[in-house]
């Protein structure tokens, strides 16, 4: 899939979505580095638009779950139903299995209902009565989550935040852009049905790519340097796990690859570095993640 097709990508996912172009970014990225995202803000922004866009660009096969406080691990993974006819359990799939799954409100529904999607997101498997099941390739989920302070909310244990490979703040656009979604909407205006231009190959021929993106013994040490310094200033040894530093890895690749550039270069790294750690940063301290995040980056150089 040639580089312009992911802009035009970014262009469908920024119509879509009026003043999204970072998030936009960051969702491409994701998806090409084989992660999953959590899109987080308030009610009413577009976190779920700018997924359902994505999905309709997309060929492949694309399942949304709406989280709710009464929603059960099999309405996730699936169940076997017995069928009398036969005497024997069918096994009726539920919607991970897909290639591009919405997780629509995570943090709505319990974190024991949560941790259903562990070992889908880590391992492209699930385990159902004993048995083990791969998931198609690619699978990419895109969770959207309220603000935690939302009512009937619940918050995401560690090791659930940590399969996510980035997290995407989203806001109240400025008034003009504001004002400009306004009028799109006046009279109830459609822009029309997005028609899917992408395969499920295109997909994971740009994935191989992005692991083919050259990264130097002087950028590999900058980023564990990155990661080091984030443990020191969140007084926190476990607070970004190898996983982590993986995940910086593989973000800043996607990025160079969006970029077109055969090696990864220290602006991409520090593009992708705040979005990579937000959501992993534990400070026991008691300091604000965001700020251990900026002075990471002012401290460290690159050797």
């Amino acid at each position: 899939m040639p580089v312009d097709k992911l802009k035009l990508l970014h262009q469908r996912l920024t119509e879509k979505v009026l003043g999204a172009e970072q998030p936009a970014t960051l969702l491409l990225i994701a998806l090409l580095a084989k992660g999953h995202a959590l899109i987080e803000g308030a009610p009413g922004i577009g976190k779920t638009s700018i997924a359902q866009t994505l999905a309709s660009c997309f060929g492949g096969e694309f399942r949304r779950i709406q989280f709710t406080p009464d929603l059960l691990p099999s309405d996730i993974l699936g169940y076997h139903l017995y069928k009398q006819n036969s005497g024997e359990f069918e096994f009726i799939p539920g919607p991970v299995f897909s290639n591009l799954l919405l997780a629509d409100e995570i943090n709505r529904t319990s974190p024991r209902v949560q941790a259903a999607l562990l070992e889908a997101m880590n391992e492209a498997q699930v385990t159902i009565d004993g048995k083990t099941i791969a998931l198609d390739s690619p699978f990419c989920v895109i969770a959207t989550q309220n603000d935690t302070s939302s009512t009937g909310t619940f918050p995401l244990p560690e090791p659930q935040l940590d399969r996510f490979l980035l997290s995407i703040p989203m806001s109240l656009p400025n008034r003009s852009i504001q004002e400009s979604i306004i009028l799109s909407q006046h009279g109830n205006v459609s822009t029309g049905e997005v028609d899917a231009f992408l395969s499920v190959e295109d997909i994971e021929t740009e994935q191989d790519r992005c692991l083919s993106i050259q990264l130097s013994e002087t950028l590999s040490g900058y980023i564990v340097a990155l990661c080091e310094s984030v443990r020191q200033l969140a007084a926190n040894p476990h607070a970004v796990s190898v996983r982590g530093s993986i995940a910086l890895l593989n973000a800043a690749q996607a990025y160079a690859h969006l970029q077109d550039s055969e090696y990864v270069l220290p602006d991409h790294v520090q593009f992708v570095f705040p979005h990579v750690m937000r959501h992993r940063i534990i400070c026991d301290d008691g300091s604000d993640a965001e700020d251990v995040i900026e002075q990471a980056l002012q401290q460290t150089v690159v050797a």
